[in-house]
């Protein structure tokens, strides 16, 4: 078997995330050929932020941003970024995104930037979880499911590349899953150690913050993620950065589900390093419908 080549992995998303300035406040991001049948919406708003970053001051550093996903993307083509210099403050510099293909926006996003400062500090504490390095990759949890697997599933499992490792500390059955509380917990890094500055550092994490997110509100539901009758999607995505996510070691995201109903349901994140500092808070609600018969 071919060794998966994680330093080109990484690098190949570094260079997705770097969208193409075209004119004054427009990029251009291309897409994955991954096998996604629309883009992933975490490349959406990780090349958002990169190309709001490229309009700020680099001594400010995003720390929120709140988006909403409004069409599918076409992986196909690229996607074009329009930025809005809304204000420039002393302290604090705000920008709107419009992520457009095809004529029409798929995304919007309203994100926040600041210059770097002291203060009253809290934090939550690290919960209790086991040690990443004695847990099972989800490539290799794709190796051991791949034989009950569907296709087209078992070959995009099998073949598609993962710059970011997730370790799962209870991990479910996505093939045949059990009700369970809607909890789950994440460890997660890059496949491999990056060099990056922290603006680059928070696209990566915001790449990274919608591959779980969604999974914590199925939960009690016990429906295969394959099921003909599902129905599922990102509607919307938040990110409060409280410093820079270091995705060079494992970040911890702690994940719940406080509610489902009406079609959708919401899931949060609180994410920890691996030292215990509490690191970034992310939230999403999610289209969940299910279609008996």
């Amino acid at each position: 078997m071919t060794m998966p080549d994680h330093a080109g992995s990484v690098g190949r998303l570094l260079s997705l995330l770097d969208v193409e300035p075209l004119e004054l406040d427009l990029f251009r991001g291309q897409s994955t050929k991954e096998g996604w049948q629309r883009v992933y919406g975490g490349q959406v708003v990780a090349q958002s932020l990169m190309a709001a970053t490229k309009t700020v001051d680099p001594a400010r550093l995003c720390h929120s941003l709140h988006g909403y996903f409004i069409r599918p993307g076409d992986p196909g083509h690229p996607i074009v970024y329009q930025v809005m210099r809304d204000r420039d403050g002393q302290s604090f510099t705000t920008r709107r995104v419009i992520a457009i293909q095809h004529g029409r926006p798929i995304f919007n996003m309203a994100a926040s930037f600041q210059i770097e400062e002291g203060g009253l500090s809290h934090g939550s504490p690290l919960p209790d979880a086991p040690d990443p390095l004695g847990l099972k990759t989800d490539s290799e949890w794709a190796l051991l499911n791949a034989a009950r697997a569907p296709e087209p599933h078992r070959t995009n499992w099998l073949t598609r590349e993962r710059p970011i490792e997730f370790r799962a500390i209870d991990p479910v059955d996505s093939l045949a899953p059990v009700a369970r509380p809607p909890q789950v917990q994440y460890w997660c890094r890059t496949a491999a150690p990056t060099s990056v500055t922290p603006a680059v550092a928070r696209a990566l994490f915001a790449y990274a913050s919608d591959m779980t997110l969604l999974d914590t509100c199925m939960l009690p539901h016990a429906i295969a993620w394959h099921d003909p009758r599902l129905q599922v999607a990102s509607l919307d995505h938040a990110i409060w950065f409280h410093t820079t996510p270091d995705l060079n070691d494992f970040l911890l995201f702690d994940q719940d589900s406080p509610v489902s109903g009406g079609g959708r349901g919401l899931n949060r994140a609180l994410v920890f390093s691996r030292a215990g500092e509490m690191v970034a808070t992310v939230q999403q609600e999610g289209l969940i419908r299910f279609r008996e018969g």
